[in-house]
């Protein structure tokens, strides 16, 4: 009996060790997409916040792992498990790369840290092109859903391509699953719009806020429930062009299965100080991002409600490959 206190206390006191001492080495954020995309801006920007802000020491290294819409980095985290120094950022594809089929894991094979940020999806255009609404396009694509090609960044059945889907469905167009979408890694999707490679870009409102400054893109429409601040006030909302329609590109923090505790609770209290800075009002105000700071297990609620109503709209679509 004395044994196993003293192994019990000796356990605890290495845990409070560790707990005060973290971090003390290095840590490794990761984006599980290219250079360019919503998931490296953000990590990127959050890990400069944390060191502007003094709020983290410690280097923070952050590493791309593109791939499977998401399912490559998802994949390495399994790798990690307990391992209360590497952190990665997700999205709505955490969710729907598991209810398309394409990937076994899904968010409950993460720890929750913290939801960040709300941002909208965008629908662009070349500045050549032919079309100068969103109506314009869908009207198209009621005639031939072939008729039009969409790309994004996200894979087959994830988030640029569904957010597309979401809007199309709420305007009127038939035979969904004929519609032509391409997926591309980050950095190539403008270039295959401005080359005409396809017709309409589907992306966040971020991806497309350089282009429209440059002049090269129209952006038809965002989907948030109201318009934007800055160069992107002008572009309408869904709702506006009569589709009622909306989506809500959610983004937060992630660790591994079973990371520590103390780490867990580091990271809440690290994130709820740093969306209080002025810095973080300032990246929020310069992507057009909307501040929706949720800790771990409030944001895992959220993450169970919204894989519901995901499941719904992917069932709606045939693309849900669930039970």
């Amino acid at each position: 009996m004395k044994v196993k206190f003293a192994v019990v206390l000796l356990v605890t006191l290495v845990a409070t060790m560790f707990a005060e001492s973290y971090p003390s080495k290095p840590l490794n954020f990761i984006a599980p997409g290219g250079p360019g995309g919503g998931w490296d801006t953000t990590i990127r920007v959050v890990a400069q916040t944390l060191k502007e802000t003094g709020l983290v020491t410690q280097p923070i290294v952050v590493t791309n792992m593109p791939g499977g819409g998401g399912g490559v980095g998802l994949a390495h985290m399994q790798t990690k498990k307990g391992d209360p120094y590497t952190i990665i950022v997700f999205s709505p594809p955490l969710l729907l790369i598991n209810l398309t089929g394409q990937t076994q894991y899904s968010f409950r094979d993460l720890t929750p840290l913290a939801m960040l940020i709300h941002d909208y999806g965008a629908f662009a255009v070349s500045k050549k092109s032919k079309y100068n609404s969103i109506v314009e396009v869908m009207e198209a694509l009621k005639k031939d859903p072939r008729s039009v090609k969409v790309g994004g960044i996200s894979a087959f059945g994830s988030m640029d391509h569904i957010q597309f889907l979401i809007a199309a469905k709420a305007a009127g167009v038939t035979n969904l699953k004929d519609i032509t979408y391409v997926s591309f890694q980050e950095g190539e999707h403008l270039a295959a719009l401005l080359g005409g490679h396809i017709d309409v870009l589907s992306t966040g409102l971020a991806e497309v806020t350089t282009a429209l400054q440059t002049g090269t893109i129209k952006v038809l429409a965002i989907t948030a429930p109201q318009r934007v601040h800055g160069i992107l006030a002008t572009v309408p909302t869904l709702k506006e062009e009569g589709i009622d329609a909306e989506f809500v590109n959610w983004r937060g923090l992630f660790g591994p299965p079973e990371m520590p505790d103390y780490a867990v609770e580091y990271w809440i209290n690290t994130l709820s100080k740093m969306v209080q800075t002025i810095e973080w009002e300032r990246v929020v105000a310069k992507y057009n991002w909307t501040k929706a700071f949720m800790p771990g297990k409030e944001f895992m609620k959220y993450l169970e409600k919204v894989n519901e109503d995901y499941k719904v709209v992917l069932k709606e679509l045939g693309l849900y490959k669930g039970e």
